[in-house]
């Protein structure tokens, strides 16, 4: 098998407006929210590099090995107290917005909506959104956790 493009060396205009739009999407939201959404994305989307990259740096921002390690189960986790309702309704969206089971339903929006103003939802949404692109760049290209 011949080896995937680098995305990023082939398609640089595209690379930059991600980097950028990246940017634009975390501004206003809290670091450790959005550490917990681009987990969960990379973890619903089967995407090794983002979720290494990701755990890392969730890790060296300070975030517990606990709140890391229970993403996947945020749900039973927040019942137990390890996320705020606020970050169980983004992890909620960011479900929803990932797997789109037919749209986001309007209780999980309407739930997001009670914890986020309208920039901050805004912003949120463009977040997942952006970490689901990288998660199908890194798949497609079959980026190599810890490696490149």
């Amino acid at each position: 098998m011949t080896g995937r493009v680098d995305f990023a060396k082939a398609a640089p205009k595209a690379f930059k407006a991600l980097i950028n739009l990246d940017a634009a999407a975390r501004e206003g939201l809290d670091p450790a929210l959005v550490e917990l959404v681009q987990i969960r994305s990379s973890q619903l989307n089967h995407c090794a590099y983002c979720l290494h990259m990701h755990t890392t740096d969730a890790h060296e921002a300070g975030e517990s090995k606990e709140r890391i390690a229970l993403v996947g189960v945020w749900e039973e986790a927040g019942e137990a107290g390890f996320y705020t309702e606020k970050e169980q309704a983004a992890l909620a969206l960011t479900e929803a917005v990932t797997l789109l089971p037919g749209g986001v339903p309007d209780e999980v929006y309407e739930r997001a909506a009670r914890h986020f103003e309208e920039r901050e939802l805004a912003q949120l949404i463009a977040l997942i959104f952006t970490i689901n692109s990288w998660n199908r760049i890194a798949v497609t290209t079959r980026k190599v956790p810890g490696r490149n």
